[in-house]
């Protein structure tokens, strides 16, 4: 059995939430967004969602 890669959980700070209204803005998309952040597209896509942003792109 494989070993399991460690999760490592970073906290959101001020600038990637900025960073990902900012994004939200331009439809950029949840993959390109995720990237940029370095952030899984789950992990963007749960905190748009408590931040109530709306991360589709059309």
């Amino acid at each position: 059995m494989p070993a399991k890669k460690k999760t490592v959980r970073r906290p959101w700070t001020k600038d990637d939430v900025r960073q990902l209204k900012a994004m939200a803005k331009t439809k950029s998309g949840v993959n390109k967004i995720a990237k940029a952040l370095k952030r899984t597209v789950g992990a963007t896509s749960v905190k748009a969602a408590k931040l109530g942003v709306s991360l589709a792109t059309h």
